[in-house]
């Protein structure tokens, strides 16, 4: 499935394509990320976010969900099942058709590299796993949920680190594809 998923994201990404996906993300990060960030602080106050945060214990959570409050944290799980299931979309869209692009001109065809693409699919799906898994511990509050609870600060740091390194993968992609590309320019 996953080799399936890569291919296909090779297939149907052209230049134009990554083009207008970098054109969606940059619009959606401008136009609709600060008015949520603002009506998200709002919402939760100044408790911390566990989807902003690298690292947080269980109890970091629970002390979330305590301060949020019942309101806080209704208006948490909503944004989960709202804003929250497009934005994995858009930068996914953006990175993976990215990603795709730099490195069909980076890396020949058969290189492992070519599956560097899934990194921000994988990415999109812990992001999805701590969404639900933080959203059915605010849900429960302030009844615990044990093993829920402990898995959703392993989905997010898992996330964080996917998603950092899929901009790092399309960084590193292009400083290879330009290097490559003087190589073969510079050669009689």
């Amino acid at each position: 499935m996953w080799k399936w998923m890569s291919d296909w994201l090779h297939r149907v990404t052209s230049g134009w394509v990554a083009l207008s996906a970098l054109a969606i993300f940059l619009l959606f990060s401008a136009l609709v990320l600060p008015g949520q960030t603002a009506r998200s602080e709002a919402n939760t106050g100044d408790a911390g976010s566990p989807d902003m945060s690298f690292y947080y214990s269980t109890d970091d959570l629970y002390h979330m969900a305590e301060v949020y409050g019942e309101q806080g944290r209704e208006a948490y799980v909503r944004v989960r099942f709202t804003f929250d299931l497009i934005w994995p979309l858009v930068y996914t869209l953006f990175l993976g058709t990215a990603i795709s692009w730099v490195y069909g001109k980076a890396f020949t065809s058969d290189s492992r590299w070519q599956r560097a693409n899934l990194v921000p699919v994988l990415g999109a799906l812990f992001d999805y796993l701590e969404n639900l898994s933080t959203s059915v511990v605010m849900l429960r509050y302030p009844d615990r949920t044990a093993v829920v609870d402990s898995l959703a600060p392993v989905f997010t740091s898992v996330k964080w680190v996917l998603v950092g390194g899929s901009f790092v993968l399309l960084f590193a992609g292009v400083v290879v594809g330009m290097w490559r590309r003087a190589r073969k320019s510079n050669k009689p």
